[in-house]
């Protein structure tokens, strides 16, 4: 996903001016990471369930599920895919984390500079991503930890909509790059919609 986008970036690149460019890709990343989110859940809907697989508690599971599509290789294509994701998601995150932490201290947070001239902030990427492969070595189980954090973040997701959605309708805060009244109300639709869900979350949880 992210090679598809860095090439459909790198495309606008010529023939775009710099604010075309930046709402070019944001409009393509956008589209494209939904869309393969959605072939994501109709993958996961035409094998895991239609191979009677509702309740995953492990890889292998996971795995044995892809046999009617993959016969002998379903367990080397789940093992890379589950790689590529890592290969992806681990500097992302890694990195994201370092960022509010070298924000909120103040340090020389960004990756264009030399690790010499941002030592705090690489050490930082570093410890994050020792403290995810810790984890492998843990007795966490990985199947409960993915479906916690997906259940953390869209409950954290509301609060952040707000501030977000409030700094950048503010004109005093953005200045000329405030939202333009259409993303206004989309935005604040959708922070409501979100609030709606995890209300309804919460009131119908079973555990």
């Amino acid at each position: 996903m992210c090679q598809l986008r860095n090439l459909i970036f790198s495309l606008s690149l010529r023939c775009s001016e710099p604010p075309n460019r930046i709402r070019t890709d944001t409009y393509v990343g956008m589209a494209v990471s939904n869309l393969i989110a959605f072939f994501i859940i109709l993958t996961t809907a035409a094998t895991l369930n239609a191979a009677g697989q509702k309740d995953i508690g492990t890889a292998a599971q996971a795995a044995k599920a892809l046999e009617p599509l993959a016969a002998h290789w379903a367990s080397l294509l789940f093992s890379v895919g589950i790689i590529g994701t890592g290969l992806i998601a681990v500097p992302v995150l890694a990195g994201s984390a370092a960022y509010g932490i070298g924000e909120a201290f103040r340090w020389n947070a960004s990756l264009e500079r030399k690790p010499a001239d941002a030592k705090k902030f690489y050490a930082a990427i570093a410890t994050c991503t020792a403290l995810g492969l810790f984890l492998n070595l843990t007795a966490l189980d990985p199947m409960k930890a993915l479906f916690w954090a997906a259940v953390l973040n869209g409950l954290a997701a509301v609060p952040l909509m707000f501030v977000i959605l409030a700094l950048a309708t503010s004109r005093k805060v953005m200045g000329s790059f405030v939202l333009p009244g259409y993303l206004k109300v989309l935005g604040w639709t959708a922070a409501c919609v979100m609030t709606l869900v995890c209300v309804g979350l919460v009131l119908t949880w079973r555990a």
